[in-house]
């Protein structure tokens, strides 16, 4: 099912429509048999046992083992959980694969205007998720992957979704009354909780330090707050002193419901008037001062907020039969060997 929340319109609805379109019932957490998905794998191959050729161009045992993990991770499985199930992912990992080459090999006869900006503007996009250009590295660091690799997936992404939107998706056409008619029927879909942002200065203590170690941390937590009531900046206090990585935002987390945060953080933030500073709250990553900053009442989205959303994922909704439909003509007319 899709949950409309502020907070997870950007997730579900994303620019590239790839996403919401060609995933066929994996997509918007529909946990339901995989199917044709032409997202590019952005992780470097663990092995170079060439599996498939698709027109010439090799896909590799590695390239089909990441798409497999992705699979098992969006439908929240995994090898240990799910071991009769391995087969028959890693077939349709390699499906997808080979599915995605022949619509990136379609798509590189379509002119993209100023592809390398674009492919420059979602690179940066993406960084600037990241608190500091190092912690960006470590994320790629992480994925066995260099930047160089990322930006090519980035790339072949965007070629891709451009295709499917000139070839598929410009001619399917999704009405407003057809997205008053959704909205109307799913009103839980958009009812958004109560939601406090709050920013955190952070002194890590692992649960294994030993008690004079927690008890130093503590006490500066307890010296570092009374800084705060002094009057010091707490986003200047947080750069210098938090060991979160929120320091580099000065401390802020952003906007969250009940539920999201542990327990007595959630408590003490919750129980905060915006510009009130918490006591020293103990949790398992350490101990925090927290401020609340602001906070949104329970409500319900408005249909304009989301009403192009909405269009969006319903034309995705009724691309699913279409885009297979032109991804099995693309087959046809291609040289596809499988070599294991």
């Amino acid at each position: 099912m899709i949950h409309f929340s502020k907070t997870q319109i950007a997730k579900t609805f994303c620019s590239a429509l790839v996403l919401c379109a060609v995933c066929l019932g994996v997509a918007c957490g529909e946990e339901k048999a995989p199917a044709p998905n032409t997202e590019v794998s952005m992780q470097k191959p663990s092995s170079a046992t060439v599996l498939a050729k698709v027109n010439g161009v090799p896909i590799t045992q590695g390239e089909r083992d990441q798409t497999a993990q992705d699979m098992l991770s969006r439908n929240r499985m995994s090898q240990q959980s799910s071991p009769d199930l391995i087969p028959q992912i890693e077939a349709a990992a390699l499906q997808q694969l080979i599915n995605a080459e022949l619509l990136y090999q379609k798509g590189q006869k379509l002119k993209i205007k100023d592809l390398d900006k674009k492919v420059d503007d979602r690179v940066a996009q993406i960084r600037a998720q990241f608190p500091s250009p190092s912690d960006f590295e470590k994320a790629l660091t992480s994925e066995n992957l260099t930047e160089k690799q990322f930006t090519a997936s980035i790339r072949k992404n965007i070629v891709i979704d451009n295709l499917l939107q000139k070839e598929v998706l410009e001619k399917i056409s999704v009405t407003e009354a057809d997205a008053k008619q959704f909205y109307d029927k799913n009103q839980d879909k958009f009812k958004v909780p109560e939601q406090t942002r709050a920013s955190h200065i952070l002194l890590g203590a692992d649960q294994k330090a030993s008690a004079e170690d927690k008890k130093k941390a503590k006490e500066k937590a307890e010296a570092i707050r009374k800084r705060i009531v002094a009057g010091e900046d707490f986003a200047a206090v947080a750069k210098s002193e938090s060991t979160c990585p929120s320091a580099a935002k000065g401390g802020d987390l952003g906007y969250f419901s009940k539920g999201q945060m542990v327990p007595a953080f959630e408590e003490a933030a919750f129980s905060l008037k915006p510009g009130q500073i918490s006591n020293v709250v103990e949790t398992q990553f350490g101990y925090h001062i927290i401020k609340v900053t602001d906070r949104k009442q329970a409500e319900t989205v408005k249909f304009n907020d989301v009403k192009k959303k909405i269009e969006d994922y319903l034309k995705g909704q009724q691309a699913q039969k279409p885009i297979a439909e032109y991804i099995e003509n693309l087959r046809k007319e291609a040289k596809i060997e499988m070599l294991q």
